[in-house]
């Protein structure tokens, strides 16, 4: 059943409440906020401030602002709310409304998921009579809710034509979210059960679905190859992501089949080798046309990649280059975030270290090379041909 303006307001089930009384229905004559959010969420956390003033402005009004944080990023539910707990407690001393905390997703089924709301901060606004008078961004409550209050907003044409808008706008995204959810349900149940061809049936389900999803391509050529090994529908399936990540002249879809190709953490050995070769080798030059050396692009996504290729061809003066180049955009004109730059660094330096088999320094930070990587790869060396007689 679709969620809507008008609709009967769901009820409030959570696990917990961290900040206000519990809330345990929605009382008659009040006006309620219910807000959803996370801490991760940027936007969401810009909301609050004003969240907070319209609790405030409106309180004498019957209004009822309620949190509700149900997409923590956590592994448990205790670290989940222990998080949200000691976060509320830095940033948010002086919150005046209430914050409720659900883990299980139940919060999502009962309100998102019906109303086609994807992404955060979504706030609904419950009328005075029970009824969700507004679906929407927090931002846009300044307008919507003085007429909820005054009681003209729910019956208004203009708050009907919003809501079908915003429907007609949402459901194909909320829709592809929940296939996408479900597929990747089916998929991750049989990959714990090692289930090789199920994860396949469901992968093939979201390709069709979904065709410009990467995500359920690349699974699709990882299980052919490298799980189940039939290499006689595993090689015409990468053939095709190479050749449409070219089409699309998308870096990251390339990067993402070069990856497939030399990645290090895939066994290559039943591919054949010229063939990889050659795939890795048009896909590298297309992503360098892409991201030319002299151009002011950063390189520390996908040189490391494609100095790889180099490497493992043997032309190991071009993958030191390569990461050489990757490392010196690091304080390029665009400076990246010290986090982000602390988080690059060891990969870029250890490969660097293994290309020139040498100790590598960048600063105060130094690298020697890995002793069980290989000299030089064995497609680099020539065989020498003996004289006959």
């Amino acid at each position: 059943m679709v969620l809507q303006i008008e609709s009967p307001a769901p009820s409030i089930k959570v696990e917990d409440w961290l900040r206000g009384e519990p809330l345990a229905n929605f009382q008659p004559g009040k006006v309620y906020i219910v807000d959803f959010w996370a801490t991760w969420c940027g936007p969401c956390v810009a909301a609050m401030p004003h969240l907070m003033q319209l609790q405030e402005k409106y309180k004498d009004s019957g209004l009822e602002v309620v949190g509700v944080a149900a997409d923590e990023d956590a592994p448990t539910a205790v670290e989940a709310r222990t998080n949200l707990d000691a976060w509320l407690t830095e940033k948010c001393s002086n919150l005046n409304y209430r914050i409720a905390f659900d883990y299980t997703g139940e919060m999502n089924k009962l309100w998102r998921e019906p109303s086609f709301s994807v992404g955060i901060p979504t706030s609904f606004v419950v009328d005075r009579d029970g009824h969700i008078a507004f679906i929407g961004h927090p931002t846009e409550l300044d307008e919507v809710l003085p007429n909820v209050l005054n009681g003209n907003w729910p019956t208004s044409d203009q708050a009907k034509a919003a809501d079908t808008e915003r429907i007609v706008k949402c459901e194909p995204i909320a829709c592809e979210h929940a296939w996408k959810k479900t597929i990747n349900e089916r998929f991750w149940a049989a990959v714990g059960k090692q289930d090789w061809k199920t994860a396949l049936s469901a992968i093939e389900d979201g390709i069709v679905l979904m065709q410009d999803d990467i995500n359920f391509r690349l699974a699709h050529a990882h299980l052919l190859l490298h799980k189940i090994q039939d290499m006689w529908t595993g090689l015409p399936a990468m053939r095709q992501l190479v050749r449409d990540a070219i089409d699309r002249n998308s870096e990251h879809w390339m990067l993402a089949a070069l990856d497939q190709l030399f990645g290090p953490a895939h066994d290559h050995s039943r591919f054949p080798s010229a063939e990889r070769f050659a795939l890795g080798k048009e896909l590298s030059e297309h992503i360098l046309a892409l991201n030319p050396s002299q151009g002011d692009g950063p390189k520390f996504r996908s040189y490391p990649a494609v100095a790889r290729y180099y490497h493992e061809s043997g032309n190991k003066d071009r993958a030191i280059e390569l990461v050489g180049l990757a490392l010196k955009s690091l304080d390029g004109p665009e400076p990246i975030p010290d986090e982000l730059k602390r988080h690059l660094l060891p990969d870029l330096l250890q490969a660097l270290a293994n290309y020139r088999r040498e100790k590598v320094c960048y600063g105060a930070l130094c690298t020697a090379p890995q002793n069980n990587f290989p000299k030089v790869p064995k497609r680099g060396r020539p065989r020498r041909k003996h004289k006959k007689g």
